[in-house]
């Protein structure tokens, strides 16, 4: 990867320990329905009430993140977050005794697991300024790469208990780096002369939540993407068991996503190139590319649409993973860890209520229904992006010049 050799050493061991810890994550996550149904013996209902709870902890977890960040503290936020996560994976052989008491522990699991994320991302965006938007989308590439290694792995390990050990064990670890790291580099900006005892004004939550163009629009169109994009798992997933297909042809679609991710990199960089050059560009190009992808599975229900499905939807994700955090992060300065908290918990609604529409649909008609329901969430997401844009137009231009 000759790429990184433009980065200095502080960067390259943060890209490294967060493949680590992607991969360690990944172990875990394919395997939480199955081992509900199979180890446990629950229903499939049950598996959902407990991804239901997850899900909705994940949310709290973004919300609260963001709004502790300058409160707690980096440091503290980061590592304890982390410590605590490692903490409920290494329960879950004592919790799953109880029903009610695992469903505690995988809510308690969603929270401190998403309590993390909007400060690791807005700790990127305040240390390494000038490059945070390589920075996402690399670091974006590497946790994809560390999920399809722990997604391999989970299968090769067979074993529901010593993966989920070995998720909490990358979890502490990460703590631990984290713990040294920050220690070692401090969270002031890379090459920075401002004291780090200088004043700041602490800004309350609700006049924060009053700057709506900041976050609301972007953040209900990734609620909208994140909504369509349920098809995959509850319309795809059971239209391919019920026309007596592979289920192998459903895991090779993710395996395409994880090459593509990597592999289609210069084909993203020229569309951002050519028209996809700010942010909030990006994101609307992102919508339009998803909006694509669903529109050929509705119109082309055969497997070489679905390849084609998502071919364009991993085109997409490519460009709107990194493009939301590198907005907040260039846009609301300080006060940037809250509205990344905030704009990921609303998107992640998405993805609470995505199943459940997109199965009372499939339920009402099969895969039809539900192309239909992604693409009407995908064109409200167009919509949305376009009017963020259009609503911080001033300050997109101000980011075209800088380009």
């Amino acid at each position: 990867m000759r790429f990184m050799q433009a980065y200095p050493k502080e960067i390259k061991v943060f890209l490294i320990a967060s493949l680590i810890n992607a991969t360690g994550s990944a172990l875990m996550w394919p395997l939480v329905t199955m081992y509900v149904f199979d180890e446990l013996g629950r229903s499939m209902k049950d598996a959902g009430i407990v991804l239901l709870v997850q899900s909705l902890g994940g949310i709290a977890g973004q919300l609260l993140g963001g709004s502790l960040y300058h409160k707690v503290g980096v440091n503290r936020l980061i590592v304890g977050a982390l410590a605590m996560n490692a903490f409920t994976l290494f329960a879950l052989p004592w919790a799953s005794g109880s029903w009610s008491v695992f469903i505690i522990v995988m809510g308690m699991m969603g929270l401190f697991n998403s309590l993390s994320l909007p400060a690791i991302q807005a700790f990127i965006g305040f240390r390494f300024a000038e490059q945070r938007a390589e920075l996402f989308n690399i670091i974006y590439v590497a946790n994809n790469i560390g999920v399809a290694l722990g997604t391999a792995l989970s299968g090769f390990l067979g074993n529901y208990m010593l993966s989920f050990v070995l998720n909490g064990v990358t979890s502490a670890v990460f703590a631990g780096f984290f713990f040294v790291y920050l220690r070692k580099v401090g969270t002031a900006p890379a090459h920075s002369t401002v004291s780090k005892k200088q004043p700041q004004n602490e800004v309350s939550g609700w006049r924060l939540l009053a700057h709506i163009r900041i976050y609301l629009f972007m953040a209900v169109g990734s609620m909208f993407l994140l909504i369509g994009n349920s098809i995959w798992n509850s319309g795809v997933s059971p239209f391919i068991i019920s026309e007596g297909w592979s289920k192998q042809l459903y895991g090779f679609l993710w395996t395409l996503n994880g090459v593509l991710i990597f592999a289609a990199q210069p084909l993203v960089s020229l569309i951002k190139r050519g028209f996809a050059q700010t942010s909030t560009a990006q994101m609307t190009a992102s919508a339009v590319f998803y909006l694509g992808g669903y529109a050929v599975i509705l119109f082309i229900p055969s497997y070489p649409g679905m390849l084609l499905g998502m071919v364009l939807a991993t085109l997409g994700e490519m460009l709107i993973s990194p493009a939301m955090p590198s907005f907040i992060s260039e846009h609301a300065q300080r006060s940037a860890p809250f509205y990344l908290g905030l704009s990921g918990g609303i998107g992640a609604i998405g993805r609470v209520i995505g199943p459940y529409l997109m199965g009372v649909q499939f339920d009402r008609g099969g895969l039809a229904p539900t192309g239909w329901l992604a693409c009407g969430m995908a064109v409200l997401s167009v919509g949305f992006f376009a009017l963020h844009a259009y609503m911080n137009r001033s300050a997109v231009r101000l980011e075209r010049r800088t380009a």
